[in-house]
């Protein structure tokens, strides 16, 4: 493998998050959509593989119904190069799809991820990168999360985006912002991620 080649992944930017039924609000798309496109045209001009994802939930379904406005590409996205498109109907866009299959024709050994949302498609893939033993960059500022209420309580837009980023962080993936991303593909340096002891003690110090 060789352990600088990376490759994109566009996870689930889709019409549901903008105008549907699960509006993302933390960081607002304003912000996390131009450097979603940002990122995919970086990374097209440095010649990286780009796998764009989609998630589908069935014909019928509230969110996601397949063929759906909800469920399709957000425009700006759709009209881009990707070298590669999954469909997918799981959180994790490793899940019952040929992903890792097409990572490794690739000789992809490092993931940067952006897209929606960051707690839950995005936070299964990065587990399950990381478990399969890839290098994960996290984008920060080209993701986002929406708020949540159930019988375990309540939690801002802002606080599960934060709280998953510091997560991450600590074990699982790089977290930087896509200016960072940018900085790190033309220095050709690797970001690094932290530790969960090292995040720890510093909270605690």
């Amino acid at each position: 493998m060789k352990p600088t080649q990376r490759a994109l992944l566009v996870i689930d930017v889709q019409n549901e998050y903008f105008d549907g039924k699960l509006r993302i609000t933390h960081p607002p798309v304003t912000q996390s959509l131009p450097n979603i496109l940002l990122a995919m045209d970086t990374a097209n001009a440095h010649g990286m593989p780009i796998a764009v994802v989609q998630h589908s939930a069935g014909s019928g379904a509230p969110i996601f119904a397949d063929g759906s406005h909800g469920w399709a590409l957000h425009a700006d996205v759709a009209k881009r190069h990707f070298s590669h498109r999954v469909e997918k109907q799981k959180a994790s866009a490793f899940t019952g799809t040929g992903l890792a299959s097409w990572l490794q024709a690739h000789d992809v050994s490092t993931l940067s991820i952006v897209g929606y949302m960051t707690h839950n498609c995005n936070a299964a893939t990065i587990f399950e990168a990381s478990h399969a033993g890839f290098e994960v960059e996290f984008l920060h500022d080209a993701a986002g999360s929406l708020p949540y209420a159930n019988d375990a309580g309540t939690a801002s837009a802002e606080e599960i985006h934060r709280v998953m980023s510091v997560v991450f962080h600590s074990n699982f993936a790089a977290v930087l912002s896509t200016q960072q991303w940018l900085q790190a593909l033309q220095s050709g340096s690797k970001p690094s991620k932290d530790n969960v002891f090292s995040s720890n003690q510093r909270a605690l110090g």
